[in-house]
């Protein structure tokens, strides 16, 4: 028997008792009850270092020492919302001046250019503008595919694709039969938050449902579209939202075996509106350091046997952080990403791009084994080796922004400025009465 699992039976003699017990249960391969990983919450000292231990352990049983990454880009192509939502820094009103809206030509050039950097896979998630028309994400989708056939979508959140079924006018099956066929690879398992209703009134009234969310999900997966998972953590949740959040998606996942992973967030409070605005009340300033590590490594103890994929965000969480999360049950770091815009727009400070080679530096300390994966999990290169080539976005400097370009600077940009369909449609009209009005002057004369 390998000697860290001696060492953790031997801990588990000193624990308290109900938890030595809930990790027992884990260890024996059995699912944990909500109730049971709301124990798990509350430890600290030695039950919390065991508790560690116990999620490092299923992790190592289940995937082994492989820890994973993918090298992908970011394609928020608008920030110009209807929504409301109160933790959310990157939408923009359509009245405000910071809106902005990238045609097709643009997201195709950066798809491109990601390819040409390495990129297996192109993440399409942005607001939800206005008068949208219905089967714009079907197009962004058809478009891409045309020019970019290999690579893989992962694009529009159960929020968007609800929105692009009623701006369409049909199903949410219809639409994402509709995606599908268009291309899109995956869906990301975004806008759930927390999935109870009482608090998503409270920090996102009028985001979709939790029965709307399950819908978009549970239909992806019947017809053979996979999604990621996620929570949003550290505002006003308490233990038990989360641990029954995660027991929601484990429910869904017995009996889809849809979802490739489960990627817990850090709510940023800088910039979020309910924070600073006072929106809500008992906002926390996002969670500890403990509060990041216990979520991941409760997800890892009560989704082992269904989930096997438990991914850090180091957008959230920073590179120190997740190395750290490397050891509590988390096998993956995530993507490369090139132009994160959301989580930067909210203030977080961890940059834009992850180079592949930090990564591999990052799993190597970690005492792990690097490897670059689609989007999937299929393992696309192992590195046993750490001589190995740098890759083509390792070689992009610290002025990636000045390469990639930056939300910071997409906001200020007058080329991509969003007009509202109501505003250009009275432009357009008003241009045909003045050239009317010129060409009857001309017969005139």
């Amino acid at each position: 028997m390998p000697g860290p699992v001696k060492e953790l039976e031997s801990l588990l003699g000193l624990l308290k008792r109900d938890v030595a017990a809930v990790l027992e249960k884990a260890l024996e391969g059995l699912d944990i009850t909500p109730e049971e990983a709301e124990l798990l919450f509350e430890t600290t000292g030695l039950d919390y270092h065991a508790m560690v231990m116990t999620a490092d352990e299923l992790r190592r049983r289940t995937v082994g020492d492989v820890a994973t990454y993918v090298v992908n880009r970011n394609i928020n192509f608008t920030n110009v919302c209807i929504k409301r939502c109160g933790f959310c820094a990157f939408s923009r009103d359509h009245r405000q001046e910071e809106g902005y809206f990238l045609p097709v030509e643009e997201i195709i050039r950066r798809t491109k250019e990601a390819v040409d950097y390495g990129a297996t896979e192109v993440c399409l998630q942005a607001g939800l503008p206005p008068q949208m028309e219905g089967d714009l994400y079907i197009r962004l989708c058809e478009a891409i595919k045309k020019e970019v056939p290999d690579v893989h979508i992962h694009g529009f959140s159960p929020e968007e694709v609800l929105y692009g079924s009623i701006r369409s006018k049909c199903t949410i099956r219809e639409y994402l039969q509709g995606l599908k066929d268009a291309g899109v690879g995956s869906l990301p398992g975004t806008s759930a938050e927390i999935l109870d209703q009482e608090l998503r009134d409270q920090i996102s009234p009028g985001r979709i449902t939790v029965d709307q969310w399950v819908d978009v999900i549970t239909t992806a997966h019947e017809i053979g579209i996979p999604t990621t998972s996620t929570v949003m953590f550290g505002h006003v949740e308490t233990n038990a939202h989360l641990t029954r959040h995660i027991a929601l998606l484990r429910d869904i996942q017995k009996n889809s075996g849809g979802i490739t992973e489960f990627v817990p967030l850090s709510f940023v409070h800088t910039e979020a509106p309910m924070f600073i605005k006072g929106l809500v009340d008992d906002v926390r300033t996002g969670p500890t350091g403990m509060d990041v590590v216990k979520v991941h490594a409760i997800a890892r103890i009560m989704l082992n046997n269904w989930i096997p994929n438990i991914q850090a965000s180091w957008v959230k969480e920073g590179s120190r952080l997740s190395q750290l999360l490397l050891v509590s049950g988390v096998n993956d770091l995530g993507g490369t990403l090139i132009n994160e815009s959301i989580s930067t727009a909210a203030g977080a400070q961890h940059g834009q791009l992850m180079r592949p080679s930090e990564f591999r530096h990052m799993i190597r300390q970690a005492g792990r084994v690097p490897a670059e994966r689609y989007t999937t999990y299929k393992i696309k290169r192992l590195f046993n080796d750490s001589d190995e080539e740098l890759d083509p976005l390792d070689l992009v400097g610290d002025d990636a922004e000045e390469v990639f370009g930056s939300y910071h600077r997409l906001v200020k940009l007058d080329t991509y400025r969003f007009v509202h369909p109501r505003k250009a449609a009275e432009a357009e009209a008003s241009a045909r009465q003045t050239a009317a009005a010129a060409g009857m002057a001309a017969d005139d004369e």
